[in-house]
C-alpha cells in the first residue's frame, strides 16, 4: 500500500513539472498597477490579468470586478475555475438555468472550485464585488444559452 501511494505521489509531482517549469520566476502584482479592461464576454464588469494568460497553457490568475447586482448567466469553462472573494459578496449557483433561489452566498474570503464543463451562474451582492480566479489554462467561457453571449449580439 505504501508503495502504491508513493508511486501515485511521484506520478502527480512529475505531471506538475511542465506547468511549474513555465514560471520563470516569482511574480509580484500590486493593486494599483493592475490594468482593468471590460471583457467582451462580461460587459459592465472589469477584468485584470494578474499572472499568465487564461487562453494559453499554464497557470493563470485574474480578478473580476462587478458592479452591485451584476449577473453572469449560466456558462461553463473547459478548465477548472477556482474563485476567491476579495471584496463584496459573491453568489454562485449550479445548473443551466439562472435561479437565485438555488445559489450560495460567499462572503469575503469565501472560495468555490468548479470542475471543467460544469454549468454554473453567478451574481454580485448589493455592493461592488471583486473575485480572484485562478487555474491552469487554457480556459474559455461558453454560455449555456447562446443568446446570452454578448459577442453574438
Amino acid at each position: 500500500m505504501r508503495r502504491l501511494v508513493l508511486v501515485a505521489v511521484t506520478v502527480a509531482l512529475l505531471g506538475a513539472l511542465p506547468v511549474l517549469a513555465q514560471q520563470p520566476g516569482h511574480v509580484v502584482a500590486m493593486p494599483d498597477t493592475l490594468k482593468w479592461v471590460e471583457p467582451p464576454t462580461l460587459p459592465g464588469a472589469r477584468l485584470a490579468v494578474v499572472q499568465g494568460d487564461p487562453s494559453k497553457d499554464g497557470l493563470f490568475v485574474y480578478r473580476l470586478k462587478m458592479p452591485a447586482n451584476y449577473k453572469v448567466p449560466p456558462h461553463l469553462h473547459k478548465a477548472s475555475e477556482n474563485v476567491t472573494v476579495l471584496a463584496g459578496v459573491f453568489h454562485i449557483g449550479l445548473g443551466e438555468k439562472f435561479d437565485q433561489g438555488s445559489g450560495q452566498e460567499l462572503p469575503v474570503g469565501g472560495f468555490v472550485s468548479i470542475p471543467p464543463n460544469h454549468a454554473h451562474f453567478a451574481w454580485a451582492g448589493s455592493q461592488e464585488t471583486v473575485v480572484q480566479v485562478h487555474g491552469v489554462g487554457p480556459t474559455d467561457l461558453t454560455f449555456v444559452n447562446p443568446a446570452d453571449d454578448p459577442r453574438k449580439k
